[in-house]
Formats: C-alpha cells, structure tokens, sequence
C-alpha cells in the first residue's frame, strides 16, 4: 500500500551580507542530500521542514544553526511559494536574514558539502528549484508568484 501524496510545508532562508547571498552544495548522493525536491548536487539556501508547534522563525532558526552554525537575528517572512514535482507537493515559506551572529560552517556534511557567499548577479549552477523561486522574488520584489 502507498502512502497517499500529502502537501508539506518547508522553508528557505536567504541570508544576505555586503550584497551576497549564503548557498550551500547539496551532496551529489541524492540519499544523502536530503531532499524531497529533487535537490541533489545542487546549490540551495539553509532550510528545512517546519515541525508541529514552530512558527516559521523557530524554524528557520532551528535549520539554519543546525545546518551552518549561524545564529539569526530578525528574520522576516518575504515570499510564499508552491513547489511542487510528480513525488512532492511544498508549500515554501522564504525568509531574510540580514542580521545574524557567526560564519558558516559545514555542519551536516552528509547533506551540505560546502557553504559559500555569491553575488545576487551571479549564482551559481544549477540551483535548487525553490531557492531560485525565493531569490526571483526577492529581485522582483513579489511575495507571491504565480505560475501554470
């Protein structure tokens, strides 16, 4: 018996500083990159699954030490996104954080390879299809993009 396709909720947090944005590798391994998006090998921002009883901030928070080290400070919900392939359904919730105390660090090498700060006019390739959502809205200044 499958399990039937449920909708889950995750997040993405864009961290900036001095114009630059923090993209972590996914591991190549897609069993180690941890992701239901189809992420593996691919650039994407610190983030994860909200949990019963967090609020986006507690979330975003909890991923973001958990995964880099970085303690944020007055993270703030700027986007909403539906990312959605044939095995998963995400309702994205993007944050930023402009503030925040440490520098990265890879934490979860099983999952992040590498941490490393790209210029908003020039990112890397390929990106992590909802982090590259986020970072449109962020440029078009949208919360919410609409696409068939």
């Amino acid at each position: 018996m499958t399990d039937k396709p449920r909708v889950g909720t995750g997040f993405g947090v864009m961290i900036l500083r001095d114009g630059k944005v923090l993209l972590g590798r996914r591991h190549e391994d897609p069993e180690k990159a941890s992701s239901l998006l189809e992420g593996a090998g691919k650039w994407t921002m610190p983030g994860g699954k909200l949990k019963f009883g967090e609020t986006f901030e507690q979330g975003a928070t909890r991923e973001v030490n958990e995964e880099t080290g970085i303690n944020v400070k007055n993270i703030k919900v700027i986007a909403i996104n539906q990312d959605i392939i044939e095995t998963a359904h995400f309702i994205t919730i993007g944050l930023l954080c402009e503030e925040f105390e440490g520098e990265p660090s890879v934490m979860e090498p099983d999952e992040i390879t590498e941490w490393k700060w790209f210029s908003l006019d020039e990112l890397p390739s390929p990106l992590y299809f909802p982090s590259e959502k986020l970072l449109e809205n962020y440029k078009i200044k949208e919360f919410y993009v609409r696409k068939e």
